[in-house]
């Protein structure tokens, strides 16, 4: 079985170290908000054509800005 190792001097890079962590919490809330449009979309009717654009034009750019990056909300 593979493994890697990750070192970091604890003083000087804390934040990158917190942000290597943290990276599932940062893909759970990327995949919430998109849960959260989606369920929007699809079940409230009340959504004017304007708002429903917007929603569906921040869920292409979830999508786009993760492609970008080489990321995916896909377990």
């Amino acid at each position: 079985m593979a493994k890697v190792t990750l070192e970091f001097d604890l003083h000087e890079e804390e934040t990158n170290l917190k942000d290597a962590l943290d990276g599932y919490k940062w893909r759970g809330v990327v995949w919430e908000m998109d849960s959260k449009l989606r369920n929007e979309l699809k079940y409230n009717e009340k959504l004017s054509k304007q708002v429903r654009k917007t929603y569906e034009q921040l869920r292409s750019d979830i999508r786009e800005l993760l492609s970008d990056n080489e990321l995916t909300m896909e377990v």
